[in-house]
This record gives structure tokens, sequence and C-alpha cells, in this order.
């Protein structure tokens, strides 16, 4: 049987990475993608959907400048983010928290930066196998890495590698995650369950479409998200800037949601009285880009689809893990990194960052012989990261549009007193509804911190 050090399940930014850290540390490392096509790229590649892009202290949190990148990787420098309700906005230009990073973000071509990860591994000495699809894996818990390996890894053409740790970043989906995590399950519990996609994950959608040429002036250092103006749980669209006027147009909602649940719904900008159903992705786009730029231009002719761009002309459909991660079953010698771990969040619309860094402790520590560690170094790590987006995420969750209207009102004076960092000012000057958001968030993140924020907790695994 092949024997490797390292096998990784899933060659995108967290797969990468920990291959990287493996070969970097003097390990044997094998990732195993199954590929799949995108218009723009040659070839096939990992799931490479866009994101928002990179804010500046998490530039920190991946570890990775993008003074590394090729050219060809970062599309534009951000200088602020732009909230806008259904009648308040607000804006921020600081994060708020410290960072090396001199600008408020950037955006990427996501494709690319994963090509230039498999790229950063590949030369390292890790092996990137593509069109292979993982079937299973077999896991010995008396294997000691001596003699038999730990675990087998079965793929589709029959082969099997066998290896003595086992890294899975299969993304939100978790194909292959949920069925090696049902073995560590106590009878009756499943993780396809736990983590099921309707459960667990949002569903996103955007088009790649070409701005007229003062509209992309006027957004191209931004990022921009409409809150309360579609229902849903953490249910927003937004715009994106990329590169030669072209933005991404996009959205995120909850999965199988009922129109009928959904109360006063003629205050939702982007319902409609007619509507049965919640509506597609492509209809929320047409009417949000009809709502904000409709009665300067003919939205057809003017904002058309980049059809060489995104997974298939001009568009793609993909899933999000939930706000809440889950811990691994180290002691198995297995670790769980990026969207299969839930750390790509639904509420900010990213999580290249995190799946980077998760990616990297498990291959780092998967190099020197012993996972057992893992789970309280990626909590030190990106703990605060994911306790932000947990609170913020639950906070929200009753939200309808005039919570909305009233929060970027309240944040909007939090701001002018005290200037870009939300979460320090004081509120003075913007009375008792700024103290309110602030003291809400205050105590959901108390409460989260206290009782805990993830799915599956290291206890809730048998051997």
């Amino acid at each position: 049987m092949e024997r490797v050090d390292v096998a990784i399940v899933g060659g995108g930014p967290a797969g990468t990475a920990a291959a990287h850290a493996a070969v970097s540390g003097g390990a044997s490392a094998v990732v195993f993608e199954k590929g799949v096509p995108r218009a723009d790229r040659d070839g096939l590649g990992p799931d490479s959907t866009d994101a928002a892009g990179i804010l500046d202290y998490w530039v920190d949190i991946m570890d990775i400048h993008p003074a590394e990148f090729p050219d060809d990787v970062l599309l534009q420098q951000l200088d602020r983010a732009e909230f806008v309700g259904p009648t308040e906005s607000c804006t921020l230009t600081s994060t708020g928290i410290d960072s090396s990073y001199d600008h408020f973000g950037y955006t990427f071509n996501r494709a690319r930066f994963d090509d230039w990860l498999r790229e950063r591994a590949e030369s390292a000495g890790a092996e990137y196998r593509l069109k292979v699809r993982v079937t299973g894996v077999d896991t010995d818990p008396d294997a000691d890495g001596t003699g038999e390996p730990r675990h087998v890894v079965s793929l589709a053409n029959g082969d099997e590698i066998g290896a003595d740790f086992l890294i899975l970043a299969d993304g939100p989906q978790r194909t292959v995650t949920n069925g090696v995590l049902d073995e560590y399950l106590p009878d009756g519990s499943k993780a396809s369950d736990i983590l099921a996609s309707p459960k667990a994950n949002h569903i996103a959608y955007q088009e790649y479409r070409e701005f007229p040429e003062a509209v992309f002036e006027e957004l191209k250092t931004a990022i921009t998200f409409w809150w309360g103006v579609m229902p849903g749980h953490t249910a927003y669209p937004w715009v994106f800037p990329n590169d030669n006027r072209v933005c991404r147009v996009g959205l995120t909602m909850p999965i199988g949601l009922d129109i009928d649940a959904v109360e006063d719904r003629d205050e939702y900008k982007l319902l409609r009285p007619e509507d049965d159903s919640i509506p597609q992705g492509s209809t929320y786009i047409r009417r949000l880009l009809e709502w904000q730029w409709g009665d300067e231009y003919d939205i057809e002719t003017d904002f058309p689809l980049v059809e060489d761009r995104g997974k298939r002309g001009g568009t793609e459909t993909y899933s999000i893990s939930s706000t809440k991660p889950i811990e691994s079953p180290v002691e198995a010698g297995i670790a769980v990194a990026g969207g299969a771990m839930g750390t790509t969040s639904a509420f900010h619309e990213g999580g290249d960052h995190v799946a980077v860094r998760t990616g990297a402790i498990a291959g780092e520590l998967a190099a020197d012989g012993d996972l057992s560690s893992y789970n309280v170094r990626w909590q030190e790590t990106i703990g605060d990261e994911l306790l932000r987006n947990v609170t913020f995420a639950e906070l929200c969750r009753d939200y309808g549009p005039s919570d909305w209207d009233r929060t970027f009102k309240s944040v909007r004076g939090m701001l002018a007193a005290d200037g870009p960092d939300l979460l320090k000012a004081s509120t003075l000057r913007s009375g008792l509804s700024g103290a309110k958001v602030l003291y809400n968030y205050k105590k959901q993140k108390r409460s989260l911190k206290k009782n805990g924020y993830t799915q599956l907790t290291a206890d809730d695994y048998v051997y």
C-alpha cells in the first residue's frame, strides 16, 4: 500500500495550506481534490468561489501578506465597507482591530489565489492529485504509525492510501467529513444530521457584471452590503468590486426558507406582493440593481453579465457553512479545517483567512507527529474572530427591516461620536439606542464565551 505521513481531503485554501505546512515541517503530504470546472480557469481545480475579500486584520490571521502574491491575484485595495438598510446606512472605514496591513482590505481573484496556494504547496514538496474522489476512510485507533497506517483512504478508482494523519478540508458541504465523523459519535448520533446542509449551511449566489464607469468608480474601493431588504437569518445582497469595471453582485440566504413564515413582507424592498415563494437568486439581484440604479440605467444593457467569469456563464451558486464551528476528533489523528469545520461565515461572507490558518495549524501539528493540541491551537488563534461572527449572527437572528434601520442609525451615531472603531465606541453622543446595541452585543458575546460557540466539541466524540 502507498504510504504518506499526511493525507488531506480537499484542495482549496485549507487543504493546500495544510499541505504546505506539513511538508515544510518535514512530513510527506498528498492532497486529494476531485476538481470542478470554472469558466475563468483552464482545466479543473478546487471549488474556488469568490467571497468578499480580505480585511486588514484578516491578513494577520491568514499569515500571508498580499506582497507575496503574483500580480494577477490582488484586484482592488479597499478603503471602506458600506452597510445599507431599507432607509438608513453607515460606513465603516476601519475594523478597529490592530493590523500590519495598511489598507482597509482588498479583493482578489479567488481562482488564481487557489492556484497560487497549490503552486506554493507543490513547490515545497507536497503532492496534489486532481480528478481524485475519496469514497471513504478506515481508521485503526490502535495503529502507532510505525507499522500499519492509522488511516486508509479509499479512492473511487480502487486505490488505497495509508496515512498516519488525516486532515479533512472538503468544504462546507462536508462530503467526506460527515461520514468520517459519524464513526466517532455515540450510537444514534450522526454528523450528517447535526451538520446537514439545510440546518448548518446557507446558500449563496452571485453574478459577475460589468458596471457603468461612473458607478464602478464610486464602488471600486468599497464592499457594500444591504441588510433588512430580503427575509431570512443573515440574508443579504452585496456588491464587491473586481477589475476592469467588473463587480460581483450576489447574496446569501438560508436554505428552504418558507415565504409564508415571513412577517411584514411588504417591508422588504426585494420582495413583491405577487411572490408566492422565496425568489431565486437571479431575481433578487435584478431587483437590487433596479432599485439602486434602475432610474438612470437600463440594467440589461448597462450592467451586462460577464460570461467568461465565474463557474458558468458569469454566475455561480455555492454553499456557505454556518457561523458555528466544530472541534475535531484529534485523538484519532484527525483534524477538520476550513469550511468543513464551519469557519466560513455566512454572516461576514468570508472565510479564506481562517481556512488558510486552520489548515496551516493542522499541517504543522501533523508534521510534528501530534494533533492533540489542534482544537486548543485554532481557538487561541482564530477564536476571537469566530466568537465575533457567532455573536453578531445570534444578535440579529430575529431582526426585521426596521431593526436594521434602527441599528444602522445607532451605529452611525456611535461612529460619529468615537471615530471608526465600532466595538470600542463610548456611544455618549449616540443616545440610548447606541448604548443598547453595544450592551446587547457584549451580553451575547459573554453568554457564548461562557456556554460555548461550537456545534460539536471534543467531548462529543467517542473512540
